[in-house]
Protein backbone atom coordinates (compact mmCIF):
# COMPACT_ATOMS: atom_id res chain seq x y z
CA UNK A 1 0.00 0.00 0.00
CA UNK A 2 1.78 3.18 -1.20
CA UNK A 3 0.79 5.40 1.74
CA UNK A 4 1.94 2.88 4.32
CA UNK A 5 5.18 2.28 2.47
CA UNK A 6 5.82 6.03 2.33
CA UNK A 7 5.22 6.39 6.06
CA UNK A 8 7.59 3.53 6.83
CA UNK A 9 10.33 4.75 4.51
CA UNK A 10 10.08 8.39 5.64
CA UNK A 11 9.81 8.02 9.40
CA UNK A 12 12.60 6.92 11.77
CA UNK A 13 12.37 3.19 12.47
CA UNK A 14 11.36 3.74 16.10
CA UNK A 15 8.45 5.96 15.02
CA UNK A 16 6.28 3.20 13.60
CA UNK A 17 5.36 -0.45 14.02
CA UNK A 18 3.20 -2.95 12.18
CA UNK A 19 3.86 -5.68 14.73
CA UNK A 20 0.37 -6.65 15.80
CA UNK A 21 1.57 -8.04 19.13
CA UNK A 22 2.96 -4.59 20.05
CA UNK A 23 -0.13 -2.82 18.73
CA UNK A 24 -2.68 -5.16 20.34
CA UNK A 25 -2.89 -3.53 23.81
CA UNK A 26 -3.79 -0.20 22.18
CA UNK A 27 -6.70 -1.66 20.23
CA UNK A 28 -8.81 -2.68 23.21
CA UNK A 29 -10.77 -0.11 25.18
CA UNK A 30 -10.57 -0.25 28.99
CA UNK A 31 -14.15 -1.48 29.40
CA UNK A 32 -13.65 -4.22 26.78
CA UNK A 33 -16.57 -2.75 24.85
CA UNK A 34 -14.68 -1.51 21.77
CA UNK A 35 -12.07 -3.49 19.82
CA UNK A 36 -10.09 -2.08 16.92
CA UNK A 37 -7.70 -2.82 14.08
CA UNK A 38 -4.97 -0.89 12.28
CA UNK A 39 -2.36 -1.74 9.66
CA UNK A 40 0.17 0.60 11.25
CA UNK A 41 0.78 2.44 14.52
CA UNK A 42 2.86 5.60 14.19
CA UNK A 43 4.57 7.11 17.23
CA UNK A 44 5.94 10.58 16.43
CA UNK A 45 8.46 12.11 18.81
CA UNK A 46 7.85 15.74 17.82
CA UNK A 47 5.34 18.16 16.39
CA UNK A 48 7.26 18.33 13.10
CA UNK A 49 7.24 14.56 12.80
CA UNK A 50 3.50 14.58 13.44
CA UNK A 51 3.08 17.12 10.64
CA UNK A 52 5.10 14.86 8.32
CA UNK A 53 2.78 11.95 9.11
CA UNK A 54 -0.34 14.04 8.50
CA UNK A 55 1.00 15.31 5.17
CA UNK A 56 1.76 11.79 3.96
CA UNK A 57 -1.66 10.53 5.07
CA UNK A 58 -3.37 13.49 3.36
CA UNK A 59 -1.50 12.87 0.11
CA UNK A 60 -2.43 9.18 0.06
CA UNK A 61 -5.98 9.47 1.39
CA UNK A 62 -5.28 7.71 4.70
CA UNK A 63 -7.40 8.35 7.79
CA UNK A 64 -5.92 8.91 11.27
CA UNK A 65 -7.12 8.07 14.78
CA UNK A 66 -5.06 9.87 17.46
CA UNK A 67 -4.57 8.18 20.82
CA UNK A 68 -3.00 9.14 24.14
CA UNK A 69 -3.12 6.80 27.11
CA UNK A 70 -6.02 4.73 25.74
CA UNK A 71 -8.13 5.47 28.82
CA UNK A 72 -11.13 6.85 26.89
CA UNK A 73 -14.52 5.31 27.61
CA UNK A 74 -16.58 6.02 24.48
CA UNK A 75 -14.49 4.33 21.77
CA UNK A 76 -13.11 7.54 20.29
CA UNK A 77 -9.49 6.35 20.45
CA UNK A 78 -10.04 2.92 18.90
CA UNK A 79 -9.22 2.65 15.15
CA UNK A 80 -11.21 0.54 12.74
CA UNK A 81 -8.67 0.25 9.95
CA UNK A 82 -7.31 3.80 10.17
CA UNK A 83 -3.70 4.67 10.99
CA UNK A 84 -3.29 4.73 14.77
CA UNK A 85 -1.25 7.76 15.85
CA UNK A 86 0.07 7.47 19.38
CA UNK A 87 1.25 10.67 21.05
CA UNK A 88 2.95 8.91 23.96
CA UNK A 89 6.52 9.64 22.79
CA UNK A 90 5.81 13.39 22.80
CA UNK A 91 5.97 13.71 26.57
CA UNK A 92 8.34 16.56 27.44
CA UNK A 93 7.62 19.30 29.94
CA UNK A 94 8.86 22.20 27.80
CA UNK A 95 8.75 24.95 30.41
CA UNK A 96 7.32 26.04 33.76
CA UNK A 97 6.88 29.75 34.41
CA UNK A 98 6.19 30.60 38.06
CA UNK A 99 5.61 34.28 37.28
CA UNK A 100 2.89 33.75 34.68
CA UNK A 101 1.74 30.49 36.31
CA UNK A 102 1.96 28.60 33.04
CA UNK A 103 3.31 25.17 32.15
CA UNK A 104 3.92 24.12 28.56
CA UNK A 105 3.80 20.38 28.04
CA UNK A 106 3.64 17.98 25.11
CA UNK A 107 0.47 16.01 24.52
CA UNK A 108 1.83 12.57 25.42
CA UNK A 109 2.84 13.46 29.00
CA UNK A 110 0.65 11.82 31.60
CA UNK A 111 -1.52 13.93 33.84
CA UNK A 112 0.52 12.71 36.81
CA UNK A 113 3.72 13.96 35.14
CA UNK A 114 2.15 17.40 34.83
CA UNK A 115 0.92 17.41 38.42
CA UNK A 116 4.42 16.50 39.63
CA UNK A 117 6.11 19.14 37.46
CA UNK A 118 3.76 21.77 38.84
CA UNK A 119 4.36 20.61 42.43
CA UNK A 120 8.14 20.77 41.90
CA UNK A 121 7.66 24.47 41.14
CA UNK A 122 5.45 24.89 44.23
CA UNK A 123 2.37 25.17 42.04
CA UNK A 124 -0.77 23.12 41.53
CA UNK A 125 -2.32 21.80 38.34
CA UNK A 126 -5.76 20.90 39.68
CA UNK A 127 -7.09 18.42 37.12
CA UNK A 128 -7.36 15.10 38.97
CA UNK A 129 -8.67 11.76 37.68
CA UNK A 130 -8.44 8.18 38.88
CA UNK A 131 -6.51 7.34 35.68
CA UNK A 132 -4.01 10.20 36.06
CA UNK A 133 -1.04 7.83 36.05
CA UNK A 134 -1.83 6.68 32.50
CA UNK A 135 -4.14 9.22 30.83
CA UNK A 136 -2.34 11.88 28.78
CA UNK A 137 -2.74 15.63 28.55
CA UNK A 138 -3.65 15.42 24.87
CA UNK A 139 -6.47 13.03 25.69
CA UNK A 140 -7.60 15.16 28.63
CA UNK A 141 -7.82 18.19 26.36
CA UNK A 142 -9.48 16.34 23.50
CA UNK A 143 -12.26 15.04 25.73
CA UNK A 144 -12.45 18.08 28.02
CA UNK A 145 -11.90 15.84 31.05
CA UNK A 146 -13.58 16.79 34.30
CA UNK A 147 -12.46 14.87 37.37
CA UNK A 148 -12.99 15.61 41.04
CA UNK A 149 -12.00 19.29 41.27
CA UNK A 150 -14.46 20.83 38.82
CA UNK A 151 -16.47 22.29 41.70
CA UNK A 152 -13.65 24.82 42.27
CA UNK A 153 -11.40 24.84 39.21
CA UNK A 154 -13.69 23.92 36.30
CA UNK A 155 -13.14 21.37 33.53
CA UNK A 156 -10.00 21.06 31.43
CA UNK A 157 -11.21 23.86 29.14
CA UNK A 158 -10.90 26.22 32.09
CA UNK A 159 -7.30 25.19 32.74
CA UNK A 160 -5.76 25.96 29.35
CA UNK A 161 -4.22 29.12 27.90
CA UNK A 162 -3.82 27.63 24.43
CA UNK A 163 -2.67 24.64 22.38
CA UNK A 164 -0.34 23.67 19.58
CA UNK A 165 -1.91 21.36 17.00
CA UNK A 166 -1.25 19.81 13.61
CA UNK A 167 -4.15 20.57 11.28
CA UNK A 168 -5.54 18.16 8.65
CA UNK A 169 -3.74 20.33 6.07
CA UNK A 170 -0.42 19.42 7.69
CA UNK A 171 0.08 22.97 8.93
CA UNK A 172 1.06 23.60 12.54
CA UNK A 173 -1.19 25.89 14.55
CA UNK A 174 0.77 27.55 17.38
CA UNK A 175 -1.59 28.81 20.04
CA UNK A 176 0.84 28.35 22.92
CA UNK A 177 0.66 31.44 25.10
CA UNK A 178 0.44 32.50 28.72
CA UNK A 179 -1.53 35.67 28.02
CA UNK A 180 -4.62 36.12 30.13
CA UNK A 181 -6.04 38.77 27.81
CA UNK A 182 -5.91 38.49 24.02
CA UNK A 183 -8.83 39.90 21.99
CA UNK A 184 -7.49 39.26 18.50
CA UNK A 185 -10.29 37.20 17.00
CA UNK A 186 -11.77 33.80 17.64
CA UNK A 187 -10.23 31.77 20.46
CA UNK A 188 -9.02 29.11 18.06
CA UNK A 189 -7.33 26.95 20.66
CA UNK A 190 -10.69 26.20 22.25
CA UNK A 191 -11.90 24.58 19.03
CA UNK A 192 -9.61 21.65 19.78
CA UNK A 193 -10.78 21.25 23.41
CA UNK A 194 -13.46 18.59 23.54
CA UNK A 195 -13.14 17.98 19.78
CA UNK A 196 -11.94 14.38 20.33
CA UNK A 197 -9.27 14.62 17.65
CA UNK A 198 -11.73 15.41 14.86
CA UNK A 199 -10.19 18.78 13.94
CA UNK A 200 -6.48 18.02 14.28
CA UNK A 201 -3.90 16.49 16.56
CA UNK A 202 -3.01 18.41 19.73
CA UNK A 203 0.75 18.18 20.17
CA UNK A 204 1.31 20.53 23.13
CA UNK A 205 -0.56 22.82 25.49
CA UNK A 206 0.02 25.80 27.74
CA UNK A 207 -1.70 25.01 31.03
CA UNK A 208 -2.77 27.24 33.91
CA UNK A 209 -1.12 26.72 37.28
CA UNK A 210 -2.38 27.80 40.69
CA UNK A 211 -0.83 28.43 44.12
CA UNK A 212 -0.41 25.34 46.26
CA UNK A 213 -2.96 25.31 49.10
CA UNK A 214 -1.53 25.38 52.59
CA UNK A 215 -3.60 22.34 53.56
CA UNK A 216 -6.24 20.06 52.04
CA UNK A 217 -8.76 18.93 54.62
CA UNK A 218 -10.60 15.75 53.72
CA UNK A 219 -13.63 14.15 55.33
CA UNK A 220 -16.17 11.42 54.59
CA UNK A 221 -19.75 11.39 55.81
CA UNK A 222 -22.63 8.93 55.88
CA UNK A 223 -26.02 10.07 54.59
CA UNK A 224 -29.59 8.80 54.41
CA UNK A 225 -30.39 9.93 50.88
CA UNK A 226 -29.16 11.53 47.67
CA UNK A 227 -31.38 14.51 48.49
CA UNK A 228 -29.46 14.96 51.76
CA UNK A 229 -26.21 14.84 49.79
CA UNK A 230 -27.37 17.74 47.62
CA UNK A 231 -28.40 19.74 50.68
CA UNK A 232 -25.04 18.98 52.31
CA UNK A 233 -23.23 20.31 49.24
CA UNK A 234 -24.69 23.77 49.79
CA UNK A 235 -24.05 23.51 53.53
CA UNK A 236 -20.35 22.77 52.91
CA UNK A 237 -19.68 25.76 50.70
CA UNK A 238 -17.75 28.56 52.36
CA UNK A 239 -15.72 31.16 50.52
CA UNK A 240 -13.61 29.44 47.90
CA UNK A 241 -12.56 26.51 50.09
CA UNK A 242 -14.73 23.65 48.80
CA UNK A 243 -12.70 21.72 46.23
CA UNK A 244 -14.25 18.28 45.98
CA UNK A 245 -17.69 16.82 46.69
CA UNK A 246 -17.96 13.20 45.55
CA UNK A 247 -20.87 10.92 46.36
CA UNK A 248 -21.21 7.15 46.22
CA UNK A 249 -23.94 4.69 47.22
CA UNK A 250 -23.69 1.84 49.70
CA UNK A 251 -23.53 -0.76 46.90
CA UNK A 252 -20.57 1.04 45.34
CA UNK A 253 -18.56 1.30 48.55
CA UNK A 254 -19.22 -2.36 49.32
CA UNK A 255 -17.84 -3.36 45.92
CA UNK A 256 -14.62 -1.47 46.63
CA UNK A 257 -14.26 -3.01 50.08
CA UNK A 258 -14.94 -6.50 48.74
CA UNK A 259 -12.84 -6.52 45.58
CA UNK A 260 -10.01 -3.98 45.98
CA UNK A 261 -7.24 -5.02 48.33
CA UNK A 262 -6.03 -2.79 51.14
CA UNK A 263 -9.31 -0.89 51.62
CA UNK A 264 -10.82 -0.24 55.07
CA UNK A 265 -14.44 0.39 56.00
CA UNK A 266 -14.69 4.04 57.09
CA UNK A 267 -17.64 3.64 59.51
CA UNK A 268 -18.65 1.04 62.07
CA UNK A 269 -22.16 0.90 60.60
CA UNK A 270 -23.17 1.12 56.92
CA UNK A 271 -25.01 4.09 55.45
CA UNK A 272 -27.18 4.40 52.36
CA UNK A 273 -24.98 7.09 50.78
CA UNK A 274 -21.51 8.52 51.37
CA UNK A 275 -19.93 11.85 50.49
CA UNK A 276 -16.20 12.53 50.21
CA UNK A 277 -15.34 16.19 50.76
CA UNK A 278 -12.22 18.33 50.35
CA UNK A 279 -11.62 21.89 51.48
CA UNK A 280 -8.46 23.80 50.57
CA UNK A 281 -7.41 25.94 53.52
CA UNK A 282 -4.54 28.14 54.65
CA UNK A 283 -3.37 25.72 57.35
CA UNK A 284 -4.14 22.38 58.99
CA UNK A 285 -5.72 24.11 61.97
CA UNK A 286 -7.96 26.14 59.66
CA UNK A 287 -8.98 22.98 57.82
CA UNK A 288 -9.83 21.03 60.94
CA UNK A 289 -11.80 23.95 62.35
CA UNK A 290 -13.79 24.33 59.13
CA UNK A 291 -14.55 20.60 58.85
CA UNK A 292 -15.56 20.34 62.50
CA UNK A 293 -17.79 23.40 62.28
CA UNK A 294 -19.51 22.36 59.03
CA UNK A 295 -19.93 18.68 59.84
CA UNK A 296 -20.76 19.29 63.49
CA UNK A 297 -23.72 21.48 62.55
CA UNK A 298 -24.74 18.98 59.87
CA UNK A 299 -24.87 16.25 62.52
CA UNK A 300 -26.89 18.45 64.88
CA UNK A 301 -29.41 19.15 62.12
CA UNK A 302 -29.67 15.47 61.12
CA UNK A 303 -28.29 16.27 57.67
CA UNK A 304 -25.62 13.57 58.02
CA UNK A 305 -25.51 10.42 60.13
CA UNK A 306 -21.78 10.14 60.82
CA UNK A 307 -18.50 11.73 59.82
CA UNK A 308 -14.81 10.87 59.62
CA UNK A 309 -12.39 13.80 59.44
CA UNK A 310 -8.93 12.84 58.16
CA UNK A 311 -6.22 13.56 60.72
CA UNK A 312 -3.22 12.72 58.51
CA UNK A 313 -2.15 12.42 54.90
CA UNK A 314 -2.42 8.65 55.20
CA UNK A 315 -6.01 8.80 56.38
CA UNK A 316 -6.86 11.29 53.63
CA UNK A 317 -5.34 9.00 50.98
CA UNK A 318 -7.25 5.99 52.34
CA UNK A 319 -10.55 7.85 52.08
CA UNK A 320 -9.83 9.01 48.53
CA UNK A 321 -8.90 5.47 47.52
CA UNK A 322 -12.44 4.33 48.30
CA UNK A 323 -13.77 6.72 45.66
CA UNK A 324 -10.99 6.30 43.11
CA UNK A 325 -11.46 2.53 42.99
CA UNK A 326 -15.18 2.69 42.26
CA UNK A 327 -14.82 2.07 38.53
CA UNK A 328 -12.34 -0.78 38.94
CA UNK A 329 -14.49 -2.44 41.59
CA UNK A 330 -17.53 -2.44 39.33
CA UNK A 331 -15.78 -4.80 36.93
CA UNK A 332 -16.49 -7.46 39.55
CA UNK A 333 -20.21 -6.68 39.51
CA UNK A 334 -20.92 -8.38 36.19
CA UNK A 335 -21.89 -6.65 32.97
CA UNK A 336 -22.84 -3.01 33.32
CA UNK A 337 -24.64 -0.47 31.16
CA UNK A 338 -22.77 2.76 31.87
CA UNK A 339 -23.80 6.38 31.42
CA UNK A 340 -21.88 9.60 32.03
CA UNK A 341 -24.45 12.37 32.29
CA UNK A 342 -24.90 15.85 33.77
CA UNK A 343 -27.97 16.99 35.66
CA UNK A 344 -28.72 20.40 37.17
CA UNK A 345 -27.52 19.97 40.76
CA UNK A 346 -30.91 20.70 42.31
CA UNK A 347 -32.46 17.87 40.24
CA UNK A 348 -29.94 15.11 41.02
CA UNK A 349 -32.12 13.35 43.58
CA UNK A 350 -35.11 13.47 41.24
CA UNK A 351 -33.03 12.00 38.42
CA UNK A 352 -31.81 9.08 40.52
CA UNK A 353 -35.31 8.27 41.78
CA UNK A 354 -36.85 8.45 38.31
CA UNK A 355 -34.00 6.61 36.57
CA UNK A 356 -33.96 3.79 39.12
CA UNK A 357 -37.72 3.30 38.75
CA UNK A 358 -37.48 3.32 34.96
CA UNK A 359 -34.59 0.86 34.58
CA UNK A 360 -36.17 -1.56 37.09
CA UNK A 361 -39.18 -1.76 34.76
CA UNK A 362 -36.94 -2.64 31.81
CA UNK A 363 -34.62 -5.01 33.67
CA UNK A 364 -36.18 -6.27 36.92
CA UNK A 365 -33.65 -6.87 39.70
CA UNK A 366 -30.91 -4.88 37.96
CA UNK A 367 -28.51 -3.03 40.26
CA UNK A 368 -28.14 0.71 39.59
CA UNK A 369 -24.95 2.34 40.88
CA UNK A 370 -25.18 6.15 40.74
CA UNK A 371 -22.02 7.88 41.87
CA UNK A 372 -19.65 10.67 41.05
CA UNK A 373 -19.26 14.39 40.99
CA UNK A 374 -22.37 15.72 42.75
CA UNK A 375 -20.53 19.02 43.23
CA UNK A 376 -20.86 19.80 39.52
CA UNK A 377 -23.89 17.66 38.64
CA UNK A 378 -21.95 14.91 36.83
CA UNK A 379 -23.41 11.48 37.62
CA UNK A 380 -21.93 8.19 36.51
CA UNK A 381 -25.12 6.18 36.28
CA UNK A 382 -24.17 2.54 35.85
CA UNK A 383 -26.67 -0.32 35.82
CA UNK A 384 -25.24 -3.74 36.69
CA UNK A 385 -26.87 -6.92 35.49
CA UNK A 386 -29.14 -8.84 37.88
CA UNK A 387 -27.33 -11.49 39.87
CA UNK A 388 -27.30 -14.95 38.28
CA UNK A 389 -28.53 -13.57 34.97
CA UNK A 390 -27.23 -13.99 31.41
CA UNK A 391 -24.64 -11.36 30.51
CA UNK A 392 -25.44 -11.14 26.79
CA UNK A 393 -29.18 -11.02 27.37
CA UNK A 394 -28.68 -8.09 29.74
CA UNK A 395 -26.32 -6.19 27.43
CA UNK A 396 -28.82 -6.60 24.60
CA UNK A 397 -30.96 -4.10 26.51
CA UNK A 398 -28.22 -1.41 26.35
CA UNK A 399 -30.12 0.72 23.84
CA UNK A 400 -33.47 0.45 25.61
CA UNK A 401 -31.95 1.32 28.99
CA UNK A 402 -29.81 4.14 27.63
CA UNK A 403 -32.61 5.80 25.69
CA UNK A 404 -34.85 5.65 28.74
CA UNK A 405 -32.16 7.25 30.90
CA UNK A 406 -31.48 9.91 28.26
CA UNK A 407 -35.18 10.76 28.08
CA UNK A 408 -35.10 11.54 31.79
CA UNK A 409 -31.87 13.51 31.39
CA UNK A 410 -33.42 15.60 28.62
CA UNK A 411 -36.57 16.22 30.62
CA UNK A 412 -34.48 17.64 33.47
CA UNK A 413 -32.38 19.90 31.25
CA UNK A 414 -29.25 17.76 31.50
CA UNK A 415 -26.62 16.49 29.06
CA UNK A 416 -26.05 12.98 27.72
CA UNK A 417 -22.28 13.40 28.05
CA UNK A 418 -20.49 15.11 30.92
CA UNK A 419 -16.78 14.30 30.82
CA UNK A 420 -16.25 11.16 28.73
CA UNK A 421 -17.10 12.71 25.38
CA UNK A 422 -19.19 11.41 22.46
CA UNK A 423 -16.80 9.06 20.66
CA UNK A 424 -18.56 6.46 18.57
CA UNK A 425 -20.72 5.24 21.45
CA UNK A 426 -22.94 8.34 21.60
CA UNK A 427 -22.56 9.72 18.08
CA UNK A 428 -26.01 8.63 16.86
CA UNK A 429 -27.61 9.68 20.13
CA UNK A 430 -26.09 13.15 19.83
CA UNK A 431 -27.31 13.51 16.25
CA UNK A 432 -30.83 12.52 17.30
CA UNK A 433 -31.09 14.58 20.48
CA UNK A 434 -29.00 17.72 19.93
CA UNK A 435 -30.51 20.97 18.71
CA UNK A 436 -30.42 20.92 14.87
CA UNK A 437 -28.69 24.30 14.77
CA UNK A 438 -25.96 22.96 17.05
CA UNK A 439 -25.42 19.90 14.86
CA UNK A 440 -25.28 22.09 11.76
CA UNK A 441 -22.60 24.27 13.36
CA UNK A 442 -20.59 21.25 14.52
CA UNK A 443 -20.65 19.79 11.01
CA UNK A 444 -19.81 23.15 9.44
CA UNK A 445 -16.72 23.53 11.65
CA UNK A 446 -15.65 19.96 10.90
CA UNK A 447 -16.12 20.41 7.15
CA UNK A 448 -14.25 23.73 7.13
CA UNK A 449 -11.18 22.42 8.94
CA UNK A 450 -11.21 18.78 7.82
CA UNK A 451 -13.10 18.64 4.50
CA UNK A 452 -11.74 15.18 3.68
CA UNK A 453 -12.81 13.77 7.07
CA UNK A 454 -9.27 12.54 7.69
CA UNK A 455 -9.13 13.10 11.45
CA UNK A 456 -10.92 10.53 13.62
CA UNK A 457 -13.52 10.10 10.89
CA UNK A 458 -16.11 8.00 12.78
CA UNK A 459 -16.25 10.12 15.92
CA UNK A 460 -18.79 12.71 17.14
CA UNK A 461 -20.21 14.10 13.89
Amino acid sequence: MPGLDTLKSTLPRNSWTEDQDIIAPWLTEWRDKHFGKTPLMVMPSSTNETATIVNICRTHGLKIVPQGGNTGLVGGQTPQGEILLSTRRMNNIRSVNKVTNALIVEAGATLQNVQEAAAAADRKFPLSLASEGSCTIGGNLSTNAGGVHVVKYGTTKDLVFGVEAVLPSGEIYNGLTDLRKDNTGYDLSRLFLGAEGTLGIITAASLKLFPQPGHVQRAMVGLKSAADAVRLLDHCRQGNHLTMFEVMPHIGLDLVLKHISGQRRPFASPHTWYALIDWECESESNGLALAEQKLGSALENDLIQDAVIAQSDGQAAALLSLRENMSAAQKHNGASIKQDITIPIDKIASFIERADTAVFKIVPNCRPVAFGHFGDGNIHYNIAQPENSAREEFLARWNDVSETVFDIVDSLGGSISAEHGIGIMKRETLAKRADPAKMALLRAVKNAIDPDNMMNPRVMV
